[in-house]
């Protein structure tokens, strides 16, 4: 517990960590500025030092999370030619799903005023699913080029249904944990299986 007065180091990852944790434990009814905060060891007034309210924080918390998956994405086209076009495509889908997507994503479409935050961010150029989207296109367009995808592949369509039904498994929870892997990979191998050359 930190001292009152005294600051707390990387306090925003900090509250962002132990919201999942609660999320996983007790599901999005569970998450309370008083369970988050004592599951951060942190005084109780902290949340709010950093957010408006709780809404906010979620919002902030999904955004975060589209960001680093954005970031963990975006240097894909630059590997192409690189290991298994299904196997890089997977990689990226999992990203997508997140090791804990699927409460942030159940405790967001729980509050109204959650989704419309996010939807208003990302309106305004806050890297979201699109980002993702793009780097997939971007991917399969240069793979494409080096003959590991078919030259009649439609890339932004491929790369619009993998995450777009990636995104799906998200905001319906239809991946379990421990499952994400064998799901994803039938997923894309079921999307992509016959864009991409043999062996690739």
């Amino acid at each position: 517990m930190s001292p009152r007065g005294v600051a707390t180091p990387n306090v925003r990852e900090r509250l962002f960590e132990a919201a999942e944790v609660v999320l996983e434990r007790e599901g999005p009814a569970g998450l309370t500025n008083r369970s988050v905060t004592e599951q951060a060891g942190c005084a109780k007034g902290l949340l709010y030092n950093h957010f408006t309210d709780l809404d906010d924080f979620v919002a902030q918390l999904v955004l975060d999370r589209f960001r680093r998956v954005a970031e963990e994405v975006a240097p894909l086209p630059g590997r192409a030619g690189e290991g298994a076009v299904l196997e890089n495509l997977t990689e990226a889908a999992l990203a997508l799903l997140g090791s804990h997507g699927a409460v942030i994503a159940a405790v967001a479409l729980s509050r109204r005023g959650v989704t419309e935050r996010v939807e208003e961010a990302w309106a305004g150029g806050a890297p979201g699913p699109a980002a993702v989207e793009n780097a997939l296109a971007a991917y399969l367009e240069e793979e494409q080029r080096r003959g590991r995808v078919g030259p009649a592949v439609d890339c932004p369509m491929l790369a619009l249904a993998v995450t777009g039904t990636v995104h799906h498994l998200l905001m319906t929870g239809g991946a379990r944990p421990g499952d994400d892997r064998e799901l994803v990979r039938r997923l894309v191998v079921a999307l992509a299986g016959g864009a991409t050359a043999a062996g690739s």
